[in-house]
């Protein structure tokens, strides 16, 4: 009998060490804080469908989309439209990639007609990028519904653009369904300088912009005088502060290379990548988080990286073969990104950093392509690389024009939280006891009281400056057991969301 206890208590064992090897080898990558989903969010076109699906009626819809622009449950916006009887839909518009996907980056999209529904399909990448007045025959209202990275760079938010161009033209209407930012509202990097203007960066918004596909076309439109008849179907329940992956929306590729959340949360930096001789991963199943080439000894650039310390960010020695584009069939080596705190992790700041590296330890064999001042938005940071400066004093040069664009961006938010809605949300967490005694009340919602007076002031750096002193009283209370987790996981995006606006 002692010993099938025995042979009991060490089968427990045999689990329990079983059962924590599952759950470390499944705890959160990149680093993300455990998931803690947003079920309610509901989407543009979820909102369109449901609820105002009247505004399309007795109107002729041009549809731009691809295949990000489905429902919550993967419905492809094609079929829903084209099936309803309240929509007259009557012709499609692709971006760079295709309506279905099917094109690789900087692949031309011809005119066709769609197998599915019957419908002309137009390019709008290529020789054509703003939809012309034959195209928009018999259209009333021009449907945007496509998902953005955040990135400057990416271009489906200039393809929305030109379509709103178009659409002022041609006393068209202009309808975009919003969809979540999903790398947060953080906003990083230098802002667009006008000589600059290209099909990667049309205006003059940072790297990293901490828009909505629907903020950006509202500032499009006044910021930079389109002056389209648009409108904006918001979504329901957004938190600026959340990642993609924090909702329980399923992540279809924007584009070909853009396969996970990851990759897009370093794109905005390492996207730089593209304009030198160094692979920036395409080719390979991490584009943008595998970065080398053949002239490079990887151990020795990630050990260069590791040194640097920079935050929320580490890098391993790689060594891999794209099967295309750059380096294409040669062995490259160079270092893989791992993203260990996204709250931390600087994008832009990375991606100078990984250059100015290469640069630097590669003087011979690294050169800059003439695509880089573009994607940069300037000349001086190539300029300064080339000269030795620091990291730091690279940095720090685009500060003062990006805390201009923030104050700018502040009149299109459309998402917003004030510091009156977070002492609300407090008394709803006291009265649900989520948050237990009147002194954690009373201690959070003082706190708050005095960043009103910053937030009245629009004293940005101080509203920001005094959100960061909130968010970690919230988490000494939490810690002290004053807080319940689900209190303090719904306290804290609130307050981060409200601290992105600045």
């Amino acid at each position: 009998m002692r010993k099938n206890r025995f042979f009991i208590v060490i089968a427990g064992i045999i689990l329990t060490l079983a059962g924590t090897t599952f759950a470390l080898s499944n705890s959160p990558a990149q680093g993300k804080q455990p998931a803690q989903k947003q079920p309610t969010l509901k989407l543009g076109i979820d909102v369109l469908l449901d609820e105002e699906i009247d505004k399309l009626k007795g109107k002729r819809v041009g549809l731009i989309t691809n295949p990000t622009g489905v429902d919550r449950d993967l419905n492809s916006i094609v079929d829903l439209l084209y099936d309803s009887k309240d929509v007259d839909l009557v012709a499609l518009y692709g971006p760079e990639h295709g309506v279905r996907g099917d094109a690789q980056a900087g692949e031309g999209v011809d005119f066709y007609i769609d197998e599915k529904t019957g419908l002309p399909v137009y390019s709008l990448y290529g020789k054509t990028r703003k939809p012309t007045p034959e195209m928009l025959e018999g259209v009333d209202v021009l449907l945007f519904d496509i998902q953005d990275v955040g990135a400057r760079f990416y271009t489906y938010i200039y393809t929305m653009a030109y379509a709103m161009e178009a659409a002022a033209e041609n006393d068209i209407e202009m309808m975009v369904l919003d969809r979540p930012n999903p790398i947060s509202g953080k906003v990083e990097g230098p802002v667009l300088e006008p000589d600059f203007s290209s099909f990667v960066g049309l205006y003059p918004i940072p790297q990293r912009h901490g828009m909505t596909v629907g903020e950006l076309a509202g500032l499009f439109n006044e910021a930079f005088d389109i002056q389209a008849d648009l409108e904006v179907i918001k979504m329901k329940n957004y938190k600026r502060a959340n990642y993609y992956d924090d909702t329980d929306l399923p992540w279809v590729l924007p584009s070909p290379n853009m396969p996970t959340v990851d990759t897009a949360s370093v794109y905005s930096g390492t996207a730089l990548i593209e304009g030198t001789n160094v692979s920036e991963g395409r080719g390979t199943t991490k584009p943008f988080e595998l970065i080398g080439a053949s002239y490079i000894d990887g151990d020795a650039l990630a050990q260069n990286l590791n040194k640097l310390k920079l935050p929320g960010v580490k890098f391993r020695a790689a060594y891999f073969t794209p099967q295309f584009s750059k380096e294409a069939g040669k062995l490259s080596g160079g270092i893989e990104l791992f993203v260990t705190d996204r709250d931390q992790y600087e994008t832009i700041t990375t991606g100078v950093a990984i250059v100015k590296t290469i640069h630097d330890m590669y003087p011979d064999d690294f050169s800059f392509l003439a695509s880089f001042d573009n994607l940069a938005g300037n000349s001086w940071v190539r300029e300064d690389i080339e000269e030795g400066k620091s990291v730091k004093d690279i940095v720090g040069k685009w500060q003062e024009a990006l805390k201009e664009f923030k104050a700018l961006r502040r009149n299109y938010l459309l998402y917003t939280i004030t510091t009156d809605d977070l002492t609300e949300k407090i008394a709803e967490l006291k009265n649900q006891g989520e948050i237990s005694g009147d002194e954690t009340v009373r201690m959070l919602t003082m706190h708050l009281q005095a960043v009103k007076q910053f937030e009245k002031q629009q004293a940005a750096e101080k509203v920001v400056k005094h959100m960061d002193g909130f968010l970690q009283l919230l988490k000494r209370q939490y810690e002290v057991g004053d807080i319940s987790e689900k209190g303090y996981r719904q306290m804290e995006i609130e307050a981060k969301s409200m601290q992105q606006q600045w």
